[in-house]
């Protein structure tokens, strides 16, 4: 994973530096000692840390983003989608958006039963929770830890609604407790997939399944009568906006009962991160690409308002919302997304008696 030269992707890996920590006053740097230039250690294996959090459950108030709550059994991703909007939480436990967001990950080992003590709660109203909402439940880390596993187990048992985003094929293993929630309606999938090129993927999302597998997980959810929502997040114009319509068919080749999408917007130390990322991996592209993407965000690389940042505005954004429009009313007309159910709950999650009693 060593680089000859500067312009050389760093293989695995989606960023390619690592960026300062806006919330550390002193900033760690390699400086040259003696006359000889030191480089990072990219060879450096990803590291897990342990954390026990009182709450899993998170509410989360982003008015457009379509969930009440989420709940992340990992920080941090060993995936390395570039563009990923979580990167920006990772400076919150002292790493960088960086490299250290994809080598170092946090791991809430206690996540299952922080989850059912909280569902225990007499105040606990149900709704529907996202797992996960900032990064992937379903990333390399839990193949080890299986700490998803154990969520679903905790929410069958208290018969809870949870929709669940990953772009892993690794969802697959727990098809079992996937159907078993099924039955009483209580689970979706929404399955991301942003290119259907393995040249584009392994840059842009270097660890993550090829598109291939994820359509095959869309088909044996679908089989299974999972509902399953296909993200097509984020389009990134000048990348892979002129994909859409061939995504969208594949989705619905596949059995998804809907689709959706999301304009790229590089918040934070995301913008600096891709800004280098793009001129290494697409050196011929990457001025177009980084204009077309300002076009979309008032002339910035991100815009932070509500109902606009996951849209974007202007000429490019609107040809790219009217091209999905005409893709998704040729193949998911007559299809829609269930309402998961609320009325199954059951407080004391099977048990007789309540912790809270």
């Amino acid at each position: 994973m060593k680089k000859d030269s500067e312009n050389e992707i760093i293989k695995g890996r989606g960023a390619q530096i690592n960026t300062a920590n806006r919330f550390l006053k002193d900033q760690r740097e390699i400086v040259e000692i003696e006359g000889i230039d030191e480089e990072p250690d990219l060879n450096q294996k990803t590291q897990y840390f342990h954390d026990s959090p009182k709450k899993i459950i998170n509410k989360v108030d982003s008015p457009d983003l379509g969930m009440g709550y989420s709940m992340n059994p990992y920080q941090g991703c060993e995936h390395g989608c570039i563009y990923c909007y979580a990167r920006n939480t990772h400076e919150y436990w002292g790493f960088n958006a960086g490299l250290d967001f994809e080598q170092k990950i946090i791991v809430k080992r206690n996540a299952p039963e922080a989850l059912r003590k909280q569902l225990c709660n007499p105040k606990w109203e149900v709704m529907p929770i996202m797992l996960s909402g900032n990064t992937d439940c379903y990333q390399p880390a839990e193949k080890k830890f299986q700490i998803t596993r154990k969520i679903l187990e905790v929410l069958i048992d208290f018969k809870h609604p949870v929709s669940i985003i990953s772009k892993n094929q690794l969802i697959l293993r727990d098809l079992n407790l996937l159907k078993q929630l099924n039955q009483d309606k209580l689970i979706s999938v929404n399955l991301s997939i942003t290119t259907l090129s393995e040249t584009t993927r392994r840059k842009l999302e270097p660890r993550t399944a090829s598109a291939k597998n994820r359509l095959k997980v869309v088909k044996t959810l679908s089989e299974a009568g999972i509902p399953v929502n296909v993200m097509v997040a984020p389009i990134i114009p000048g990348l892979n906006s002129h994909e859409i319509p061939k995504l969208i068919k594949a989705a619905a080749d596949s059995g998804a009962l809907s689709a959706a999408y999301t304009m790229v917007r590089l918040n934070g130390a995301i913008g600096e991160i891709f800004t280098d990322w793009v001129h290494k991996a697409f050196p011929n592209k990457a001025g177009k690409i980084l204009r077309q993407i300002k076009e979309c965000h008032n002339g910035k690389l991100n815009d932070s308002r509500f109902g606009v940042r996951t849209r974007g505005e202007g000429v490019v954004a609107t040809q790219i919302k009217h091209l999905f429009s005409i893709a998704k009313q040729q193949h998911f007309k007559g299809r829609k997304m269930p309402k998961l159910n609320r009325e199954a709950f059951k407080r004391n999650g099977g048990t007789q008696l309540s912790i809270w009693q």
